[in-house]
């Protein structure tokens, strides 16, 4: 018998010592313990399906520099639809993709649908003035946490939000949405992501969101450059013109039209990753483990003896407290 308030208490306490004792051994029992702090890997299709967008990603930005002088498209405007309607069903691909080789549930879709709502949410609060983005370090944060494959669908997924909500819906999402989706990619590649911690990550951070800031207006500016063809400035692109007369053009317009957003998107990615990073880097990581990413569902025995020091044992009528 278990008398008064205090013996429930301990019968409360004893049961959950017994039930995380009875985790640590069925841990043990099926194997090396998950570190649900890694990021999720990639698979073979996730691999396959991530080449593939990219190469269409690769071949939509690209193309205008490959066309012939008397083509009649020399800006994005007629292949962007096609690129969005092609664009939606491959990451859609990706993610499944990811779903099926790693054994993630919905909290995983979750997961990504409240950080695309807090990355939309942040991008209307610097809206592009001198190029300060604040969404830009979270991005990189999440890639970093969330691993490369689901950090493309998370930056392709909130470009989109964020287009909905600011009205910037236009020919240019669609390649926003993949230079996104690169730029989280590279995050979720960088190295040491289950050992590296403390301010080298953050300096890791850091660096690596200034350049993707660089490069995200770089790879913009292809988008938007082809539509100035033929207006005979030495920064204008030339259709059909041969890439060693063309590249020297586009760098040319690149320090001359976005530099200026470039850098400061740069900085403020670059401070807030060394600011914030750590608190944020910490509840980025506690939700994954609560989403239990990678954690496979074993079935072990309870340990041999799972009797707590102190607790009678015996029927449930032998624990209920005494009226």
């Amino acid at each position: 018998m278990v008398d008064g308030p205090s013996g429930s208490r301990r019968v409360a306490a004893g049961a959950e010592a017994g039930a995380r004792t009875g985790a640590r051994a069925g841990a043990a029992a099926g194997g090396r313990p998950v570190n649900l702090a890694r990021p999720v890997p990639l698979g073979p299709r996730s691999i396959a399906m991530l080449t593939l967008t990219s190469l269409v990603g690769l071949a939509a930005f690209g193309w205008p520099l490959l066309a012939a002088p008397s083509s009649t498209l020399v800006g994005h405007a007629a292949d962007a639809p096609w690129l969005f309607a092609l664009l939606l069903p491959l990451l859609l691909a990706v993610l499944v993709a990811q779903l099926s080789e790693h054994g993630l549930d919905p909290k995983t879709v979750a997961l990504l649908g409240v950080l695309a709502a807090a990355g939309a949410a942040l991008r209307p609060l610097g809206a592009g003035t001198a190029g300060l983005e604040p969404m830009f370090f979270l991005m990189v944060l999440a890639g970093r946490v969330l691993g490369p494959g689901t950090g493309f669908v998370l930056g392709g997924v909130t470009m989109l939000a964020s287009a909905l909500l600011t009205g910037g819906v236009g020919p240019w999402l669609p390649f926003q949405m993949l230079s996104m989706g690169w730029v989280c990619l590279g995050a979720g590649l960088l190295p040491g992501p289950a050992t590296l911690r403390g301010r080298r990550e953050l300096l890791l951070l850091a660096g690596y969101g200034a350049g993707a800031a660089i490069l995200y207006g770089t790879v913009m500016n292809l988008q938007g450059w082809p539509y100035i063809g033929g207006l005979g400035s030495s920064i204008a692109f030339v259709p059909g013109a041969p890439l060693t007369a063309n590249l020297p053009r586009f760098a040319v317009y690149c320090l001359t039209t976005s530099m200026g957003w470039d850098l400061p998107r740069a900085a403020l990615t670059a401070t807030l990753c060394l600011t914030v990073g750590t608190p944020v880097l910490r509840a980025l990581r506690r939700a994954t483990r609560r989403a239990a990413f990678d954690a496979p569902v074993r079935f072990a025995p309870p340990p041999p003896s799972s009797a707590v020091p102190g607790i009678p044992q015996g029927d449930d009528e032998d624990l209920t407290p005494a009226p």
